[in-house]
C-alpha cells in the first residue's frame, strides 16, 4: 500500500511536532539513495548505506522512511517528477517527442529503473504527471474522448519499451565495463564462421541489399508510424 502522505509531502505537508529540528528531511534521503544507486545500482540503495551515506544511525533513517519499498517508491516517483513535462504551446508531436526525449533521458541517468517494475507505479505527482500530461496531449491532437486514455497508453507503453533498453544497455555497460558496442564488435567471427546463410535467406537477402546501413533508428521509425496512426485515427 503507497505510503500517501510521504509520496505527496511538497503539495500536503505534514505538520510536524515540537521539539528539536530534525536533521534530515525526506527530501534529502531520498536524494541521497537516489545518488547512491546512480553510481552502484539499485541494491546497493539499501537503508544502511544510505544512513552511512548521510551519516546517522539506520534506525534514525526509519523516522523519515518507515521502509525499504517506501524509499524505493519514493525514488522512482521523483525521477519520473523530474522530467519536467511541460510544453505549453507546443503541437501535440512536439509534446510526444519530448515526453520520448525526457523519458529516455531518464533511464540513461538512472539506469537502476530497469530493475524496478513499472506495472503498479507509486501514485504519486511523478506519475500522475506523465499522465496529465500524455492525456492532454492526446486532447490537444483531437482524439475521440473514448479513445484518449488508450492512445495516451500506447504512446507509453511504446516509448518506455525503448527507453528501458537504452537504461539496461547503460547498467549492463557500467556493471561489465564494456560497451555493447564492443560486445558485438568481440563478435565478429560468428557471422563468418557460424552464420548459416541458407538457413536464413531473408536476413542474407536484407544484408546484401544494404537494409542493415544506419539511418533512422527503429524508435524514430515506430514512432513516426504510431503518431501517424493516431492522427488519420482522429481524420
Amino acid at each position: 500500500m503507497e505510503n500517501y502522505p510521504l509520496l505527496w509531502r511538497r503539495s500536503r505537508p505534514v505538520k510536524k511536532a515540537a521539539g528539536r529540528p530534525a536533521r534530515l528531511t525526506v527530501d534529502t534521503v531520498v536524494a541521497a539513495a537516489i545518488r547512491i544507486a546512480d553510481a552502484d545500482g539499485l541494491e546497493a540503495a539499501s537503508m544502511a548505506r544510505v544512513a552511512a551515506d548521510l551519516g546517522v544511525a539506520t534506525m534514525t533513517l526509519y523516522t523519515y522512511v518507515p521502509s525499504r519499498a517506501d524509499l524505493v517508491a519514493l525514488m522512482v516517483d521523483d525521477v519520473l517528477l523530474a522530467r519536467r513535462l511541460t510544453a505549453a504551446g507546443e503541437s501535440w508531436r512536439e509534446r510526444v517527442a519530448l515526453f520520448a526525449a525526457r523519458t529516455r533521458e531518464m533511464f540513461l541517468a538512472h539506469p537502476w529503473l530497469t530493475e524496478v517494475s513499472l506495472v503498479r507505479p507509486p501514485l504519486g505527482p511523478g506519475t500522475m504527471a506523465e499522465r496529465e500530461f500524455l492525456i492532454a496531449t492526446m486532447t490537444l491532437a483531437g482524439v475521440p474522448t473514448a479513445a484518449i486514455n488508450r492512445a495516451a497508453l500506447s504512446i507509453t507503453a511504446y516509448v518506455y519499451a525503448f527507453a528501458r533498453e537504452a537504461g539496461e544497455d547503460a547498467r549492463l555497460s557500467r556493471s561489465s565495463g564494456q560497451s555493447t558496442e564492443s560486445w558485438w564488435h568481440e563478435r565478429g567471427d560468428f557471422w563468418e564462421n557460424w552464420f548459416d546463410v541458407e538457413a536464413h535467406p531473408a536476413m542474407t537477402a536484407l544484408w546484401n541489399a544494404g537494409g542493415f546501413d544506419e539511418g533512422q533508428t527503429a524508435f524514430e521509425y515506430g514512432l513516426a508510424l504510431l503518431l501517424d496512426g493516431i492522427e488519420r485515427s482522429v481524420e
